[in-house]
């Protein structure tokens, strides 16, 4: 596996495979990689002939510097996973590669930015588009893969490249999920003993709000809301039914469930933990 600290290293080593017309592949990631992370390695490398990824925590998408100095790293052990996974380059830059001057770019999303984790973390969209835009430019990649979890990020991406007619094909790849149903995040190894044994919660509640029919859309958001919050662990931040196109919200049942998506995002302490079900996974369950 390659090693790639600079532009110049990764851009010599790419040089080689595009003389070779072979497609590359990119993961963007954090580090602190997870199965759920290497899951999409084997996605990317199932459909490329290259697999880059990518370990940059992106100082631009953190609103609260805390959250940014707490986040997890652990960079020798990433390098000793994507070497086991397959990984042919690892692009690791550091701050001033990917912005040797200030980004002051500001990207229009049409208000999806605004919306769930746009209004509890003002201005992260901005800043993933920044990195996101970043890394294409540098890798140049055939496609990129990201994870259905994040999935106002995954259309904030689409979106992306769509407003720069970008060549690259987004691909978005299925939640891989702990044995209690929890979604994989690198933030869960934050959680205490007692936070992660009651985290499970979270997407018991999803399931279960999907199959509740019956309520109004106000009502199964208030029922989301006392159920999170009756657990002195956590606090509900947000919980919406969306639609999948578009994310925009929904107040009825009118359209059909087929397309919806239930999403939330919960506190406990100073971790939030994000998770999402699509309506036609688990309503007929």
């Amino acid at each position: 596996m390659i090693i790639a600290r600079t532009i110049k290293q990764a851009g010599s080593f790419l040089a080689r495979i595009r003389k070779e017309k072979m497609s590359v592949g990119l993961v963007p990631t954090m580090g602190a990689l997870h199965r759920g992370h290497l899951s999409l390695i084997e996605c990317c490398r199932s459909e490329n002939a290259v697999t880059v990824v990518s370990i940059f925590v992106n100082p631009t998408q953190f609103n609260d510097p805390k959250d940014l100095k707490n986040y997890p790293r652990n960079l020798e052990k990433d390098i000793s996973r994507l070497k086991e996974s397959g990984c042919d380059m690892l692009f690791v830059p550091a701050t001033r590669t990917i912005y040797p001057r200030p980004d002051l770019r500001i990207f229009d999303f049409g208000g999806l930015e605004h919306r769930m984790e746009g209004q509890f973390r003002p201005g992260h969209f901005n800043g993933v588009a920044q990195v996101v835009s970043r890394l294409f430019d540098i890798i140049k990649p055939d496609r990129a893969y990201f994870g259905k979890k994040d999935i106002q990020q995954l259309a904030i991406i689409r979106k992306l490249t769509a407003m720069q007619n970008s060549d690259v094909e987004i691909r978005a790849c299925e939640t891989l999920r702990e044995d209690d149903g929890l979604a994989m995040s690198s933030r869960n190894v934050l959680l205490s003993a007692e936070q992660r044994e009651n985290a499970a919660i979270i997407n018991q509640t999803l399931r279960e709000a999907v199959r509740k029919r019956g309520m109004t859309v106000d009502e199964l958001k208030s029922w989301v809301a006392d159920v999170i919050n009756k657990n002195p662990l956590f606090e509900l931040e947000y919980f919406e039914i969306v639609n999948s196109s578009d994310l925009q919200p929904v107040t009825d049942w009118a359209g059909g469930e087929d397309e919806l998506v239930a999403c939330i995002a919960v506190r406990t302490s100073q971790i939030r933990l994000i998770d999402n079900v699509f309506f036609h996974n688990f309503a007929s369950l």
